[in-house]
């Protein structure tokens, strides 16, 4: 994590990092939001990227789930219930035609992709990414969740501000900012960070 954070430093529009780092980050199990927001940025990077379909945005959804059960939101409807249920039935769906799709590339895989369509190639490693993937339409900019994931925003601190402050300026709690960016300190706030700003 530490080198494809540091690739990012010298490159920041290296897609296949962005990739690598979702991919630790939602392995670690503990940071759903990073993971959701370095899948963004391939997605915003690779808009073409033929493993959005069927790759990334289920690992999208499964993240943002994740994310959904460490937000205290109180009583649950039971229309609520009713679309969790549904959003656990589609992510299923997805995992298992993602499944089907490594299965069937396992036993029959495809010749080499033409140079455009190949996946980028990261500091020190590269994306596996099944071929002939349907493209992407989300390309959504900065540090968000598309609008089909949670339509969140993303916000650079400035001098002064605490956590109270950049919640009330979006409208959201305080306890939802911060479970959104499971490694900021509250306390010790650096000028320049960006932080993922949860829907209100």
């Amino acid at each position: 994590m530490e080198a494809f954070e540091k690739a990012l430093e010298v490159n920041p529009r290296s897609a296949a990092a962005h990739f690598e780092l979702a991919l630790l980050y939602e392995k670690k199990g503990t940071e759903p939001a990073a993971a959701i927001y370095h899948y963004e940025q391939y997605l915003r990077l690779r808009p073409g990227a033929e493993n959005a379909d069927i790759l990334v945005k289920p690992h999208i959804l499964a993240c943002k789930q994740e994310l959904a059960r460490t937000v205290s939101l109180g009583a649950v409807t039971e229309r609520q219930q009713h679309e969790f249920e549904h959003l656990a039935e589609e992510n299923q769906r997805l995992k298992s035609e993602v499944q089907a799709w490594q299965t069937m590339y396992a036993t029959n895989p495809p010749g080499p992709a033409p140079a455009a369509a190949r996946a980028p190639q990261a500091a020190t490693s590269t994306p596996s990414t099944p071929p002939n993937a349907a493209p992407s339409s989300s390309a959504n900019p900065g540090r968000t969740l598309s609008a089909s994931v949670a339509g969140a925003r993303s916000h650079t601190i400035k001098a002064g501000e605490t956590p109270t402050v950049i919640a009330r300026k979006y409208g959201v709690k305080v306890e939802a900012l911060m479970a959104a960016n499971p490694r900021l300190d509250a306390r010790h706030l650096k000028v320049g960070q960006v932080l993922a700003v949860p829907p209100p």
